[in-house]
């Protein structure tokens, strides 16, 4: 088997804290474009989102079970995005990556990239103590441990350049999902960092280690960073 003469990729990642999750996608779709002009190096952004539930490709509105009115008192906002699969649930406690990196001119694979954020999760589920694992099947993309689910995965791909990515339940209320169908199955059982071992690391931790597997198994210099002025959205700024 031949090994990859490409130079050592950097990557630069970043801890945000909770953002709101269309100002996640439009960080996205920015550092996107800056790849796609060859102005941009590949990112990582880890964070996590105020309640929301977010509808992928696949999903349909009769996925969200809760009421407009039970939405509205809980704060919940219900955003249509462009990453494949259904509906999931992001919110407090749950660990958000979002490559954005170009799988040119050496992984252009969609179920090599998927594996391998896969490979990401049971790495740092392992650092903690929890043996996830994978499942076959379309609608079971994520990690699972003794038939629930602990991690989802929903991803974008245009021209070879990432979007979207993995959600981690670490502290995550998991009552919350109760709200939708996850990911399309009806009987799913959602659990937790916190509910399998009864640790509850800080997120930023739980980001750190995310960083370093995230290197290791794409093969990129992981460079901590913040974002630059350009990219912080509106109101943000001061």
């Amino acid at each position: 088997m031949s090994t990859s003469t490409l130079p050592t990729r950097a990557a630069f990642w970043s801890y945000l804290g909770r953002v709101p999750y269309r100002e996640a996608e439009a960080l996205q779709r920015a550092a996107r474009e800056a790849i796609r002009r060859g102005e941009g190096a590949d990112r990582f952004f880890l964070l996590e989102h105020p309640n929301v539930y977010t509808l992928g490709r696949n999903a349909t509105p009769a996925d969200v079970l809760a009421s407009p009115a039970w939405l509205a008192a809980h704060g919940f906002e219900v955003v249509e995005c462009d990453r494949g699969g259904q509906v999931t649930y992001h919110g407090p406690g749950q660990l958000v990556g979002y490559p954005v990196i170009n799988l040119s001119p050496d992984r252009r694979d969609i179920r090599r990239y998927v594996h391998d954020l896969q490979e990401v999760l049971l790495r740092i589920l392992a650092d903690y103590g929890v043996a996830g694992e994978r499942r076959e099947g379309q609608e079971y993309v994520g990690i699972w441990l003794e038939g629930a689910k602990i991690a989802s995965i929903g991803v974008h791909l245009s021209r070879w350049i990432t979007t979207h990515g993995f959600a981690l339940n670490v502290t995550t209320d998991l009552s919350l999902f109760a709200g939708i169908i996850p990911c399309g199955l009806s009987q799913v059982r959602m659990t937790s960092l916190a509910a399998l071992t009864g640790k509850t690391p800080p997120l930023a931790e739980v980001a750190a280690r995310a960083a370093v597997h995230f290197g290791t198994v794409f093969g990129r210099e992981m460079v901590a960073s913040g974002l630059a002025e350009s990219e912080v959205p509106a109101g943000r700024l001061g």
